[in-house]
């Protein structure tokens, strides 16, 4: 793969406790070919080793921005610059 053809790096955030369990509040990366939609990028969390693999064991209850905007997993990352992870906020 040439660098004309890499895809670009994108900053990957996390939150809460999802920062705490990847020792991670913020990563740039660029992402391996084949991910398209926000649950593509989700599930090759889980393929990353220790500790994405633990933190991304259950994705569902994960919400996920893109460039600030929460977005479904269904949503293409093609543009995004920025990929923000939320664990569920639970409370009373």
């Amino acid at each position: 793969m040439t660098a004309e053809t890499q895809k670009p790096e994108v900053v990957l955030r996390y939150f809460a406790w999802l920062r705490e369990r990847t020792g991670f509040s913020e990563e740039r990366i660029r992402l391996p070919e084949g991910i398209e939609t926000v649950s593509d990028v989700l599930r090759w969390q889980t393929t990353r080793g220790h500790p994405f693999d633990v933190a991304f064991a259950k994705p569902d209850p994960i919400r996920v921005a893109l460039d600030r905007t929460h977005a479904k997993t269904s949503a293409s990352i093609a543009n995004a610059r920025e990929i923000a992870f939320f664990p569920p906020v639970t409370g009373g």
